[in-house]
């Protein structure tokens, strides 16, 4: 969708000045003066639908990035693909025709004309694209909350409202293409929220998104994170694998909850990883591993557990009273979470019983690290290695897997989530019985 190659800005400097990033200086260029380099030969390819978050200090070239990409800017050499178009040297009209079509602008700064309502300032990016649709525009500030303050003035509007006139006006001509610049650096929390939760659903729809931010959890709704420093790409980050990793958390979290007869409350779930977790199960429920329902208005009391796999890793839940939302796994996500929990297990087994390791600690940070990591196909050979063992060295049952033979295997694990579900515990006696 995006491809930047091998492209370097320059800008005239002022007399006096430093003329590049770091402090040295640039010659021979256009004018035969001295200039400022934005950006230093990048290249960057962007996949379609992707999001990607662009991090660094003031200064760095994020800004001149976005501006090339968004056909406000021409780069002084290198090339600007956008869907298979090179931007870099085509007329200013031809640019003006690409940007009206491929791209939607989300600013920092608004940028509404003053003077015009909600809904003009919506319609005035369909006049630059073709013909102005009055009822169509105020469809798209229904879209974002606003369908009642069409007809207000951008005074009249808070910082948020102004904010989301913004993004129905980015997405009124249907671009493949959103570039955010700091789309919530002047918003209140709640505000913010709002505003990350449109761009959650346009990505979800298979938009194209760059997003310039200062804020590392704003960042991380991204698939992919790059950071620039003195106009170059100094670092990247892709976030898939440390997001599975959390999801994995959560369903193992989940699992537990269950075995315990717990209800599985988002605000009281304790998951290590750096997304929130009501981000990661909003994620999670889009990939069909979990669901989710309002907390029942019935009281009910929260009898403190402990999970004994990570009893040496994770402290005590400071949380009370109830959360607001309720999260269950789907036969998707239970067959995920079942697979998670039983190498986890298994690797306590073997660590334990057959490596001899003492220190607890040790013991479930290993055991952390094999139920990401360990396939299948492992996973049934140290299964049988250790005799296909029915708990865990704490006593928590492991669930079976296709190596351990025999239907009664699986009509326990049925019978022990039955008995999840109805709330009741096992005894020591019952867990010792597993052994």
């Amino acid at each position: 969708m995006i491809q930047i190659k091998d492209v370097t800005k320059l800008y005239p400097a002022k007399e006096g000045s430093p003329t590049s990033r770091g402090g040295s200086e640039k010659r021979g260029s256009p004018g035969n003066g001295d200039a400022i380099r934005a950006l230093d030969h990048i290249s960057l390819h962007v996949q379609p639908g992707e999001w990607l978050s662009i991090m660094g200090p003031s200064g760095s070239g994020k800004s001149s990035l976005v501006n090339l990409i968004g056909c406000l800017d021409r780069p002084t050499i290198g090339e600007i693909w956008l869907d298979g178009q090179n931007v870099a040297g085509i007329s200013a009209s031809e640019l003006n025709r690409v940007r009206a079509e491929k791209i939607g602008f989300i600013f920092q700064q608004f940028h509404l004309i003053p003077f015009l309502t909600a809904v003009e300032n919506v319609m005035l990016a369909q006049y630059f694209h073709s013909m102005t649709d009055e009822k169509e525009a105020t469809e798209a500030l229904t879209r974002v909350g606003l369908g009642d303050r069409a007809h207000h003035l951008p005074s009249q509007l808070s910082g948020g409202e102004q904010q989301r006139v913004c993004i129905a006006r980015a997405l009124i001509n249907d671009p493949k293409i959103i570039l955010a610049d700091e789309p919530t650096g002047n918003l209140d929390a709640v505000n913010e929220e709002l505003v990350l939760r449109l761009l959650r659903e346009f990505h979800q729809q298979g938009r194209t998104i760059v997003m310039v931010t200062h804020d590392p959890v704003v960042a991380r709704l991204a698939d992919r994170r790059i950071e620039f420093h003195h106009g170059k790409i100094a670092s990247q980050e892709v976030f898939a694998m440390a997001d599975d990793e959390q999801f994995d958390e959560v369903l193992e979290e989940l699992w537990v909850l269950g075995e315990h007869g717990e209800i599985a409350e988002v605000e009281r779930m304790e998951v290590h990883g750096a997304l929130p977790v009501s981000l990661a199960i909003e994620k999670m429920m889009a990939m069909g591993l979990v669901i989710s329902a309002p907390h029942p208005p019935e009281a009910h009391d929260h009898r403190p557990f402990i999970n004994p796999c990570h009893d040496a890793l994770k402290p005590v839940s400071a949380s009370v009273g109830d959360g607001t939302l309720v999260v269950e796994l789907t036969p998707r996500g239970r067959d995920r979470a079942g697979s998670i929990i039983r190498r986890h297990r298994l690797a306590e087994r073997l660590f334990t019983d057959s490596l001899a390791m003492d220190s607890e600690s040790e013991i479930e940070q290993q055991a952390c690290k094999f139920e990401h990591i360990l396939s299948p196909e492992a996973t049934d050979k140290i299964c049988a290695f250790l005799g296909h063992p029915r708990t865990c060295p704490h006593g928590a049952p492991i669930p079976p897997g296709a190596c351990c033979g025999g239907e009664q295997r699986f009509e326990n694990l049925s019978q022990r989530l039955e008995r999840a579900e109805s709330g009741r515990r096992y005894t020591r006696d019952e867990m010792n019985e597993r052994r």
